[in-house]
C-alpha cells in the first residue's frame, strides 16, 4: 500500500528567489513549499504525497483556497497535486507534527506509516473508460494491482539497480486493464474490477476482437503453463481524455505474468508477438543505470520530452531486464519517473 502520509526526516531546505516567507523543503527525493525558517534538517516531519486527499479538518482548512474538492465519489477533502510557486515546483505537503493533534501521544518513528490515523485517502476516481461494462467483482487475486512506485518516493530503488542490464519504457496515459487466463478461465479486468464478457465492456470486446483470449489460451497449453496474465494500458477517445490523442482506442501490454511470476523482457516481447498485441514502446536498453542516470535529476531530465503520437511524455517505467525482487518494494523491481512539466499541464 502507498504511503499518503508518513513520518519522514527533512533532508534539504532551499532558498526560492524572490521569495521573503517561502523555502523549498526536501524530503525523501520530494521537494515542496514551506514557511520560511518553518523547517530544518534533520527535522522529523509528516509528509503528504501528491494525490493524497486530505479530510476537513481545522488543521487543514489552510489548503481550501487551491486544493478543496467535492464531488460524488470522493466527496469532500483537499485534494494534493503538482503545483508550482515561484518558478519552482512543489509536490506534496510538509507539516510539523506539533500541528496534527491525531497524532499526540503516539511513538513515532521515521517512515512511519500514518495514512489511516490521519484519515487520508488516495485521490482516485472511478475508471473513466467511455462504456467499461458490467462490473462482477474484484480482481482474481493472480492479476495484481498494477501500481508503480515513483523514485521521489523511494530513492533507495536507484541504488537496487546497480549493475543490473535495464530496459525504459513510454509510460502511457490511460486507463490500467489485464487479461487472464488460468484453469481454462479467462478475466478481464481494469485497474481494481472484474468485469463481466456481456458486450456492455469496451476492453472486453476490443482483445476479443483481436483473438487475444484464445491466443493466451493456446500460449498456455503449448507451454503447459497453468496461468498467463497480461498487464497493459488501454488508451483512446474516452479515456482519461485521451491525452494521446489516439483516433481509436488501443492496449499496450507492459507486463506479462507466468505462473504468478513477472517475465523478462524477451518473454514479455516473446509472448506479445504469439498473441499479436501491441507492447508499450521501448525507448532504451542499457547494461548499467546508474552509469548513465546516476541520481534522481538525471532520471527526471530523462523522462521530459515528447512521448507517443507527439504528445508530452507523461513520464518513463524502469525496470531490470531479468526479474530482481526488491526489497523496498517487498516485489519485482521497478520503478517510474513522471515528467514535471506533464504534471504541471495534467494534474487536475
Amino acid at each position: 500500500m502507498r504511503k499518503l502520509a508518513s513520518i519522514q526526516r527533512v533532508n534539504g531546505v532551499f532558498p526560492i528567489s524572490d521569495a521573503d516567507r517561502l523555502e523549498l523543503v526536501q524530503v525523501l527525493g520530494w521537494k515542496c513549499v514551506g514557511g520560511k525558517n518553518e523547517f530544518h534538517v534533520g527535522d522529523l516531519v509528516v509528509y503528504f504525497e501528491i494525490d493524497s486527499f486530505l479530510p476537513i479538518c481545522e488543521e487543514f482548512e489552510f489548503l481550501r483556497k487551491n486544493s478543496y474538492k467535492n464531488n460524488e465519489y470522493m466527496g469532500e477533502g483537499f485534494k494534493l497535486k503538482t503545483m508550482k510557486f515561484r518558478g519552482e515546483i512543489s509536490q506534496g505537503l510538509c507539516l510539523g507534527i506539533d500541528k496534527l493533534p491525531k497524532l499526540n501521544g503516539i511513538e513515532l518513528t521515521e517512515g512511519m506509516d500514518v495514512t489511516e490515523i490521519l484519515g487520508v485517502r488516495e485521490w482516485e476516481m472511478p475508471e473513466r473508460v467511455g462504456s467499461s461494462g458490467t462490473i462482477i467483482g474484484d480482481r482474481p487475486g493472480y492479476i495484481p494491482k498494477t501500481d508503480e512506485t515513483r523514485i521521489q518516493s523511494a530513492p533507495e530503488l536507484l541504488k537496487e539497480f546497480a549493475g543490473l542490464p535495464y530496459y525504459i519504457t513510454t509510460k502511457l496515459d490511460g486507463s490500467s486493464h489485464s487479461v487472464g487466463v488460468r484453469d481454462d478461465e479467462v478475466s478481464y479486468t481494469g485497474h481494481n474490477f472484474t468485469y463481466k464478457d456481456d458486450g456492455k465492456s469496451s476492453f472486453v470486446e476490443y482483445v476479443k476482437s483481436k483473438g487475444i483470449p484464445e491466443k493466451m489460451e493456446e500460449y498456455a497449453k503449448e507451454n503447459e503453463i497453468q496461468s498467463i496474465v497480461l498487464q497493459g494500458e488501454w488508451c483512446g477517445e474516452g479515456i482519461q481524455k485521451n491525452r494521446l490523442k489516439l483516433k481509436t482506442p488501443e492496449w499496450f501490454v507492459f507486463t506479462a505474468r507466468v505462473n504468478d511470476k513477472r517475465t523478462n523482457l524477451d518473454m514479455l516481447r516473446a509472448i506479445c508477438e504469439y498473441v499479436g498485441c501491441k507492447m508499450v514502446p521501448v525507448e532504451e536498453e542499457g547494461e548499467d543505470l546508474l552509469t548513465k542516470y546516476p541520481d534522481e535529476q538525471a532520471l527526471l531530465t530523462r523522462a521530459d520530452g515528447i512521448g507517443y503520437n507527439g504528445t508530452v511524455r507523461e513520464g518513463i517505467v524502469i525496470r531490470p531486464k531479468e526479474p530482481v525482487h526488491s526489497y523496498t518494494l517487498s516485489g519485482p523491481l521497478s520503478m517510474k519517473v513522471i515528467n514535471n512539466k506533464y504534471l504541471i499541464k495534467n494534474d487536475d
